[in-house]
């Protein structure tokens, strides 16, 4: 099992640099210099030429890449180029934030989806199979940017009990600080409630007509311990599905905190791309990256303890 780790763990590293070089290279790709936000406009060619040259951009690009990859391997993320702010700061600052609503909206997601999942697969084709199905649809047609708006509409404005937009921070108060999240945590979490659960239905639904579950039923095992060995089956796929939910719940998430106006890295991330920040952009979207894949890493792992027979 452990060099089954290793092995993942080194495809997951060169999947990573892949998308590192790949990244670099769409956002050198971009015609325009950062000098022209630093510097205006009316800046003369030389100034743009001094400027590219004081901050390294003058460089052939595979120099760049390599310049800022070793920087990047040593913990030094770097600075901004338009307003010379420590990108380390900013992801401290604002990484935590996003974690956090994608763990709120992710736990939402499995609490409500999986028990839908199963209880729709043991309930086939009756009332709550339907309700679950009318869900699923419902949460993969709306858009998470216009779901926000009517939650605030709703919880906000209408009912008064969660605040419009914002983070309350932790010491403002736990109860506080959960309100605020309840909104953004419900607008991320919706599609995937609709994801999760349909793979739910349709895991444990091939298992409850796989054959040794139909013999053991036949032979009285208990229905609770009968459903205790059909998850254990069924988990597998499920597992698949919830990690890279996970995973894309943060390129989503971006999306969410603009809504409710969240000082997360969707901030930093959309200033970064006005202004033409090439490192910042490179740094954030580098980090979601890394994100999602330590997400099907940590799944991975999970299938081999749920089956034993991967492990060897």
């Amino acid at each position: 099992m452990l060099w089954a780790f290793l092995n993942r763990l080194l495809g997951s590293i060169g999947v990573l640099v892949m998308a590192s070089i790949v990244l670099f290279a769409l956002v050198h790709a971009i015609p325009v210099s950062p000098a022209r936000v630093v510097l205006g406009m009316d800046a003369s060619e030389d100034d743009i030429a001094t400027f590219d040259h004081d901050n390294g951009l003058d460089r052939p690009v595979v120099a760049q890449y390599f310049s800022w990859a070793g920087n990047a391997l040593r913990g030094q993320l770097g600075r901004s180029l338009v307003d010379d702010t420590s990108i380390s700061r900013t992801l401290v600052q604002t990484l935590p934030v996003t974690v956090e609503l994608v763990l709120w909206a992710f736990l939402l997601a499995l609490v409500i989806s999986v028990p839908l999942g199963i209880v729709s697969a043991l309930y086939e084709d009756r009332w709550i199979d339907q309700l679950a199905r009318g869900i699923a649809t419902l949460g993969v047609s709306i858009p998470s940017f216009w779901l926000g708006l009517m939650l605030i509409a709703w919880g906000a404005v209408g009912l008064g009990w969660f605040p419009a937009g914002g983070d309350v921070p932790w010491r403002d108060g736990v109860g506080a600080h959960l309100r605020a999240m309840v909104l953004p945590a419900m607008a991320l979490g919706l599609y995937y409630v609709a994801i999760i659960s349909r793979m739910t239905r349709s895991s444990v639904g091939d298992v409850l007509l796989a054959d040794h579950v139909r013999v053991s039923r036949a032979m009285g095992l208990p229905r609770g311990r009968l459903m205790v060995y059909v998850l254990r089956n069924a988990l597998s796929p499920i597992v698949t599905v919830a990690a890279m939910s996970f995973g894309y719940m943060f390129g989503w998430a971006l999306i969410v905190e603009h809504v409710f106006n969240i000082a997360g890295m969707s901030r930093a991330l959309l200033n970064a791309i006005l202004r033409r920040d090439y490192i910042v952009i490179l740094d954030i979207v580098l980090v979601i990256t890394a994100l999602f894949l330590f997400a099907n890493l940590v799944a991975d792992l999970l299938y081999r303890l749920l089956d034993p027979r991967l492990a060897e």
